[in-house]
């Protein structure tokens, strides 16, 4: 897992993964598949071969040429120190083996709840949806009571509700900030872009939610003001796009995708060690 850096104008060290005070969580408690993102197979709750004692990964530097690219795409967003430091009280699953199930169904949905922390902590940096910001910090207070609840309420929650509840503020965010790109501007919301031919696009403003746009040719593409919230951008080419001031890109999206020297990040994101 690679980490990633807060938006700018924000910092919350809680929701940036401290993998030095995690149990491993990620290595545990989800499943892969053998593919070209994971060179073997895991079942949910089953350490990785990879994983060492102290809980470190012992090929983290060369996940890439070791067959689990997979693992550098992923982000937690702090929810495996909350869990392992806090909801658990420092006790891994190693030295209770009596909670490690527990522990493995807890994380995925503490994970969730803080990638919705992650979504309006970046709204909240948004001057165009200034009008939104008292509702985004009473959602803020809301999802943050969550994170600190107890296991059996944790495992219980409906996660969905609450997600819903936040989209629809992350959506009139994105009308707001949207319609600063001027014009009538496309919904491509969920569309099947997997493999499209975008070079040189103007996609500014452009709504790409959900978007399929794996190993589409993006190079050159204007994406300035898009909404690329959970857009998969696997094997996507960016070479040469301009991403200044995309809204709801996170660092995973970005390690998932092919860049370059040139392409042009919105601040807060880092360009990746693999591309060119």
């Amino acid at each position: 897992m690679e980490t990633s850096p807060a938006p700018e104008g924000r910092e919350d060290p809680g929701l940036r993964a401290d993998c030095a005070s995690c149990f491993g969580l990620c290595c545990v408690a989800l499943p892969f598949s053998a593919s070209a993102d994971f060179a073997v197979t895991k079942d949910a709750g089953q350490p990785c071969g990879n994983l060492r004692t102290d809980f470190r990964c012992g090929i983290h530097t060369r996940l890439r040429s070791s067959g689990f690219p997979g693992c550098t795409v992923y982000d937690c967003f702090g929810a495996g120190q909350q869990v392992s430091q806090v909801i658990f009280g420092g006790k891994d699953w190693r030295q209770a083996p009596d909670t490690a199930q527990q522990m493995f169904a807890v994380f995925p949905v503490v994970r969730q709840l803080h990638e919705l922390l992650w979504y309006i902590d970046e709204a909240l940096t948004l001057g165009a949806a200034r009008e939104l910001h008292p509702g985004l910090r009473r959602q803020r207070r809301t999802i943050g009571e969550l994170t600190r609840l107890g296991p059996d309420a944790l495992t219980e929650l409906d996660v969905a509700a609450h997600r819903q509840d936040v989209n629809v503020l992350l959506l009139r965010t994105s009308e707001l900030v949207r319609s600063e790109a001027g014009g009538k501007k496309k919904d491509r919301r969920g569309a099947d872009l997997m493999g499209a031919r975008l070079r040189g696009a103007d996609l500014r403003g452009v709504s790409l939610r959900g978007a399929y746009l794996i190993a589409a040719d993006l190079s050159g593409a204007d994406l300035r003001l898009a909404d690329l919230i959970g857009a998969d951008l696997r094997d996507a080419d960016l070479s040469g796009a301009d991403l200044t001031g995309c809204i709801f890109l996170t660092q995973p999206q970005l390690n998932a995708a092919r860049g370059d020297s040139v392409t042009r990040l919105p601040a807060g994101l880092t360009r990746p060690t693999h591309w060119s």
